[in-house]
């Protein structure tokens, strides 16, 4: 049996549902969805730009209080409300990751918790 660890961090929004931040199983770290929350105030930052922004930041809070990175991140999925801002995401994504870049679906999707713009989860496999 694998064992299970809950991830949690003050460095990214408290859960607001009945979800962890993140579950980690052996070396595999389930991410759970971000959104624009700023984790001090659990306000949502304005505008698609700062939302993507503190979406991956909020990742990247996650993942390391796993114990990792976004270097890490192996499978990437984004839900977005308006697909016309995906090149934008495209090009401030490419400030937080490195290539080779992880696997990733992009969904257009009608509404997301808050009235958020975006969301993104991940998989990410810790090096031993």
């Amino acid at each position: 049996m694998s064992n299970k660890i809950i991830i949690q961090t003050p460095d990214a929004p408290a859960a607001i549902g009945t979800y962890s931040q993140a579950v980690r199983v052996d070396n595999t770290v389930y991410l759970s969805g971000q959104i624009g929350l700023d984790p001090m105030s659990m306000t949502m930052v304005e505008g698609i730009e700062a939302q993507v922004n503190r979406v991956f930041q909020n990742l990247r809070a996650v993942a390391s209080a796993a114990g990792g990175s976004l270097d890490d991140v192996v499978k990437l999925n984004i839900y977005l409300t308006d697909l016309t801002h995906f090149a934008r995401v495209n090009e401030i994504m490419a400030t937080y990751f490195h290539q080779p870049y992880p696997a990733r679906a992009a969904v257009g999707v009608a509404t997301l918790p808050r009235g958020a713009l975006v969301e993104a989860d991940g998989v990410l496999v810790l090096q031993d």
